[in-house]
């Protein structure tokens, strides 16, 4: 079972063809093939997971659906960590309607498509994983796992410590739209392209 607590990166990909390159070069192979993912954001009518630095996410790929909390992150200077607590369930239409009953509501949605990447030699280790991330305001290498895991593979693939982005993508979307005059509404592909 996955440690409850995460240790994660993000890393800017300004050129996708060399990434997928250098990502062979250093040994990685893909483990999961591209897929779509769509995410919804639940909170309170009074933000309070927002404001506490919390999430509480129902993930959907094809027909997988994870239910995801993640708890406000600890102090680091180079890493987001936080407590993540993760569960599969069979049917997202009634778990949503639990949750709207309990009071929370649909805040944020995000899409990406997202390939999944383990080294040659460790497809079977979960602790730590690389995943690609393309989205509609640009493509992301996730790290998660142990620190010093992070910064070895960081380095392989020729990023520093100053190129680590901990932002969530709620967060970069914000960014994004104040940097380029687009009205806030969802991160979703049909509305970011039109």
């Amino acid at each position: 079972m996955k440690s409850p607590r995460e240790i994660e990166i993000k890393l800017k990909v300004e050129h996708p063809f060399t990434l997928r390159k250098k990502l062979k070069q250093c040994g990685f192979v893909v483990l999961e093939r591209q897929h779509f993912e769509r995410n919804i954001v639940f909170d309170f009518p009074d933000s309070r997971l927002r404001r506490s630095c919390s999430l509480l996410r129902l993930r959907t790929a094809g027909k997988r659906h994870i239910l995801t909390y993640k708890g406000p992150p600890q102090a680091s200077d180079a890493y987001k960590i936080r407590t993540e607590i993760e569960t599969e369930v069979h049917d997202a239409g009634p778990l949503r309607g639990i949750l709207e009953a309990l009071g929370f509501r649909p805040i944020f949605r995000y899409e990406k498509f997202r390939t999944a990447y383990a080294e040659k030699d460790r497809t079977h280790v979960l602790e730590a994983q690389l995943v690609y991330d393309e989205t509609p305001i640009g493509n992301y290498v996730e790290l998660e796992g142990p620190a010093r895991w992070i910064d070895r593979v960081a380095r392989r693939l020729g990023y520093e410590k100053r190129d680590y982005v901990t932002a969530s993508y709620a967060a970069l979307y914000q960014d994004y739209c104040r940097e380029n005059g687009v009205q806030q509404g969802d991160m979703v592909f049909s509305e970011i392209n039109s």
